[in-house]
């Protein structure tokens, strides 16, 4: 059994808990102890000394170089083939297990999360900051329809705003669907519509194309959130399996990472990648490693409570090792 393998400690206190963690992490791992409470889960692994995790900027806000990824705060697990993972990671992930993964995360240095509008979480979110005291930022995208005069969608963002989002980015699912339907304008009026309001302004994606239209249309984007990670695990695409980007083949979110590391090199703007350990498949410092050395600002993690303080030393460890001149120089 690899170092990996060791990394997690859990309890057994619940079966159901158990499950759902060791599916979700997937080659992650976990190794589970008796005698530790549910609420404690994050004992295991103590907090890492404050102001160990470096922070950049994005658009004025501090931003820790690791983010909270959303995805299982609100159940919504990349789990391939094994559906019924959802259901395991919404026992798991209550509303107050949220809570105090968002506590363990600040506990850690972690400032900020990403998360899509999903109604129960966001309510969760407002509860952590205004019952008890959290400070953690939030980073969301509106999932409202993206269409001619964009009457919804102003909607849904001044809605965002009035709840205290600290910034908006235009969801990668939509922008891509946009690419491909031939209406890039949208995005960026999509992207008008959110810095009207003054907050920093992001665009998401999958496709590459979408962050170059963002960039040769001019849209004004304050910062990308693109997926990133290389193919090299198990279940990694092969190079004849890759017709085009973001060809449909389950397992994998960034279809040609080379292009992607060298395209951004010409971008100027603060870049998160997300989608950087292919949903478990690839262990954390492998993940940290490669888009941080190959110019990411920022890398989204999802993780459990019992992860964080272990990936936050990874990830500090990983950041410490990189040579002081990038490929890519740091933009945020």
């Amino acid at each position: 059994m690899n170092q990996d393998m060791n990394r997690r400690h859990f309890v057994k206190g619940s079966v159901l808990a158990t499950t759902a963690a060791a599916l979700a992490t997937g080659a992650r791992g976990i190794a589970v102890e008796s005698g530790a409470a549910a609420k404690g889960a994050g004992a295991a692994n103590p907090p890492v000394p404050a102001g160990t995790l470096p922070k950049g900027k994005i658009a004025g806000l501090d931003v820790s170089r690791i983010l909270l990824g959303g995805n299982l705060l609100t159940h919504f697990t990349h789990s391939r083939e094994l559906k019924y993972v959802y259901t395991l990671t919404r026992h798991y992930n209550t509303d107050e297990k949220i809570q105090e993964t968002l506590a363990v995360a600040e506990q850690n240095g972690i400032n900020t999360l990403v998360i899509h509008t999903v109604p129960a979480a966001l309510k969760v979110l407002q509860q952590h900051r205004k019952e008890h005291g959290g400070k953690m930022q939030w980073i969301i995208c509106t999932t409202a329809p993206i269409e001619p005069g964009l009457q919804k969608y102003r909607e849904s963002v001044q809605k965002m705003v009035d709840d205290g989002t600290d910034a908006i980015y235009v969801w990668g699912v939509q922008t891509d669907a946009l690419i491909k339907q031939g209406k890039a304008e949208l995005i960026g009026e999509a992207v008008q519509v959110i810095k009207h309001h003054g907050i920093p302004t992001g665009v998401g994606a999958h496709d590459l194309e979408v962050i170059k239209a963002s960039e040769k249309g001019k849209f004004g984007a304050d910062f990308y959130i693109k997926t990133f990670h290389h193919h090299n695990y198990r279940t990694g695409p092969k190079p004849e399996e890759i017709k085009a980007p973001n060809a449909e083949i389950p397992g994998y979110w960034c279809s040609h990472p080379q292009e992607t590391a060298e395209f951004m090199r010409t971008v100027e703007k603060p870049w998160i990648a997300f989608k950087v350990m292919a949903a478990g498949a690839i262990p954390p410092r492998n993940a940290f490693h490669y888009v941080f050395e190959n110019g990411a600002d920022f890398s989204l993690a999802g993780m459990f409570d019992f992860e964080i303080a272990e990936d936050v030393k990874i990830a500090s460890e990983v950041l410490a090792s990189l040579p002081k001149q990038r490929a890519r120089p740091w933009r945020g």
